[in-house]
């Protein structure tokens, strides 16, 4: 028998708490394919070495004149289309991304334009890797409390645009592209059952872009410092990775009164088969119930587990009541996990 998750909603201004369901997904990927082989010809590195590694045979890279806001919109368009929700009707549009159009304004507000969603409120959210889910979190907190009744969740990356194509430690992790879902109340379904989103400002020095921001500004004298670029420590990121995810994990599990037997499909951050592994070893759950897709597009960062959700949904991958487990971890650091009932 299929258990039956926690359900407590509380009243909230004199309203019941709504429950939230992602109605529609939407992804965009770049034509541009990078492969392995391609960048054997740019770094010292091998097919062999990036793939035993990390498990990325290729990724797609957006043109010149390709913004993160353009991936964006695409993302947006064909979830609000699966949804059958019109632009107008969208209350708020949320993007997270960590390369932004513009510092300012928002690339919310560029997507706002692009899509033509004139009545919604834009703000960009900014949690790295993690920040899908973070939205996904702050949505259902406008959608429970009757503030908002359409949210439009982004997680958009042109992650090739702040890359060290000199450094073959990072240059072979990362690619561009964009996914997209859309949250409503939907009566009488569970939807969003559990969320965690968390936080560790200690270890802001071992993935980060030192350049760019107030603290560092770009200028003349440091420009090919390659300042505006990422960086990490690989090693360290890995081991807090694969701590964070799987206690954030448990963590949801536990809030939802589920447990790992429980979930149909994990779809985690999308950055090192490795991590994947460790996770899927830790929590006791088959890696055959994990929806990777790393292999054909790298870490795009925010967008990664975006992406991997329209896909696992449009492919037949997830179905009408699964328990479906997202996980993410990013710079900051940041992390997050989310169970839905699909």
């Amino acid at each position: 028998m299929k258990r039956q998750p926690r359900s407590n909603p509380r009243p909230h201004s004199g309203k019941t708490r709504r429950t939230v369901s992602i109605i529609g997904t939407g992804s965009y990927v770049p034509e541009k394919r990078l492969t392995n082989a391609d960048l054997t010809k740019m770094v010292d590195t091998s097919d062999e070495w990036i793939t035993v590694r990390t498990g990325i045979k290729e990724r797609r890279v957006a043109a010149k004149d390709e913004t993160t806001s353009d991936m964006a919109s695409k993302a947006a368009l064909n979830a609000l289309e699966q949804a059958k929700v019109k632009p107008e009707d969208v209350d708020l549009i949320l993007v997270a991304t960590a390369t932004p159009d513009m510092l300012f304004p928002a690339t919310a507000c560029f997507v706002q334009k692009k899509i033509a969603a004139k009545n919604a409120a834009c703000l960009d959210v900014s949690a790295a890797c993690a920040g899908f889910l973070f939205g996904i979190e702050i949505a259902q907190q406008f959608i429970t409390s009757h503030t908002h009744d359409t949210v439009l969740v982004i997680g958009a990356e042109k992650l090739t645009s702040i890359t060290n194509w000199t450094d073959r430690n990072t240059c072979v992790l990362f690619g561009d592209g964009a996914g997209a879902a859309v949250l409503q109340h939907r009566g009488g379904a569970h939807g969003v059952i559990s969320t965690h989103i968390g936080s560790d400002g200690r270890f802001t020095d071992i993935l980060f872009m030192p350049g760019g921001g107030s603290r560092c500004p770009i200028t003349r004298d440091n420009v090919d410092m390659n300042l505006a670029t990422i960086h990490m420590t690989g090693k360290e990121v890995y081991k807090q990775a694969v701590t964070a995810m799987v206690n954030a994990s448990r963590k949801v599990l536990a809030d939802a009164g589920l447990t790992a037997d429980d979930i149909a499909c994990v779809i985690p951050h999308q950055a090192n088969l490795r991590i994947i592994e460790a996770i899927a070893d830790r929590l006791k759950i088959p890696l055959d119930r994990f929806y990777v897709n790393l292999d054909k597009y790298g870490n795009t960062s925010a967008a990664a587990v975006a992406i991997a959700l329209d896909e696992a949904n449009c492919s037949g991958r997830i179905k009408h009541g699964d328990y479906v487990l997202m996980v993410v971890f990013g710079g900051g650091l940041t992390w997050a996990s989310t169970i839905i009932e699909w």
